[in-house]
């Protein structure tokens, strides 16, 4: 029960200051995060189809992906190996 409560905060303080470094690099160049966003999709979509991830997509994965680019492609990969989500 203990693992579960570690691991939700740690993927909670994750989102935080994940969140905090996209309102950053927003505030400072909205082009970068518009390409980037692109580009994180697509890497997503790669893995899954022609990598065989098998990450779900769905809302969530797909709109930490979004908003995150690159990013959020490695957050959602980090989050679906340790077995805390997706």
């Amino acid at each position: 029960m203990a693992e579960i409560v570690l691991g939700v905060g740690l993927v909670g303080l994750l989102l935080a200051l994940f969140i905090v470094y996209l309102i950053y690099r927003f505030l400072k160049n909205p082009l970068y995060i518009i390409a980037n966003s692109v580009v994180g999709i697509l890497i997503f979509l790669v893995l899954n189809f022609f990598l065989g991830l098998s990450i779900p997509i769905n809302i969530f994965s797909v709109g930490i992906v979004a908003i995150g680019g690159v990013p959020g492609v490695l957050l959602v990969l980090l989050i679906h190996f340790l077995g805390l989500g997706f």
